[in-house]
């Protein structure tokens, strides 16, 4: 049997304090089979060509500024992945990099601390070499033999990301406004559909898609996942809103 594929809303470093989603993400893992390893694309690591991070002693790249010292305390030692590396390189052929120094950035060991919280899983990041969406899901086209290994593919993004527009002050309840209700609306009916079509062409399609994501690199992860998934159905594993933003997060098979 394959190993699922994921799509999640990582959140900032906070998340660890928000006891409802870190609950979900708990949850969630859960009812998961134990993966042999966990390769993880984020939002927060572009770089082209194509990069896997270290593979050896895996740092955490403390990849945000301004919050108490208390979130640069984290520590999550996971193993590294270096024969999943090798598999990555043959499978994706050309030139694929490697930045040996290069650890898991917050997109990735945020929710990897709530659903691994034993730091027991190999983990290995790779970078998106760019926003495109089809590109993207060529991509994850091409990781999916992954799967046959046991390999938990993880794509990891926000549902809807605009932080120029969050009230930070009315706290991580506040009622979402429309873009974010109406692009998670939407995002959601796609998946659950199975309408790759639509997802790969949510700048023209999606309602609010230009205010739910003025930068798409928090939507961008997906495309990789529904390329892995062999553009299964997805059904949703977290939903909610956390300072308006979506934090719908799916699972594929």
């Amino acid at each position: 049997m394959s190993a699922p594929v994921l799509y999640l809303s990582h959140g900032a470093p906070p998340l660890a304090d928000d006891e409802t989603w870190t609950r979900e993400l708990k949850d969630w893992s859960a009812t998961l089979p134990r993966p042999e390893a966990v390769l993880m694309v984020s939002a927060h690591w572009e770089e082209a060509p194509t990069t896997i991070g270290a593979t050896e002693t895996v740092p955490l790249v403390y990849d945000f500024w301004g919050f108490p010292q208390r979130y640069y305390d984290v520590t999550y030692e996971a193993p590294g992945a270096p024969e999943l590396a090798d598999d990555v390189r043959k499978l994706l052929g050309g030139h694929v990099e490697q930045d040996a120094e290069r650890g898991l950035d917050h997109g990735a060991y945020v929710p990897l601390k709530e659903m691994f919280p034993d730091a027991d899983v190999p983990v290995l990041q790779m970078s998106m070499p760019t926003l495109d969406p089809r590109e993207l899901h060529e991509i994850g086209r091409k990781l999916a033999p992954l799967r046959d290994q046991n390999v938990l593919i993880v794509g990891s993004g926000f549902m809807t990301h605009n932080l120029s527009c969050v009230n930070f002050p009315a706290g991580p309840d506040y009622e979402p406004p429309s873009w974010s209700k109406e692009f998670d609306d939407w995002a959601h009916q796609q998946l659950a559909n199975g309408d790759v079509d639509a997802l790969l062409d949510f700048q023209q399609k999606a309602p609010a898609a230009g205010i739910a994501h003025p930068r798409t690199e928090h939507f961008a992860p997906l495309f990789v996942a529904l390329g892995a998934a062999s553009d299964e159905k997805a059904r949703t594993s977290v939903e909610g809103f956390w300072y308006g933003l979506s934090k719908r997060s799916v699972q594929f098979s």
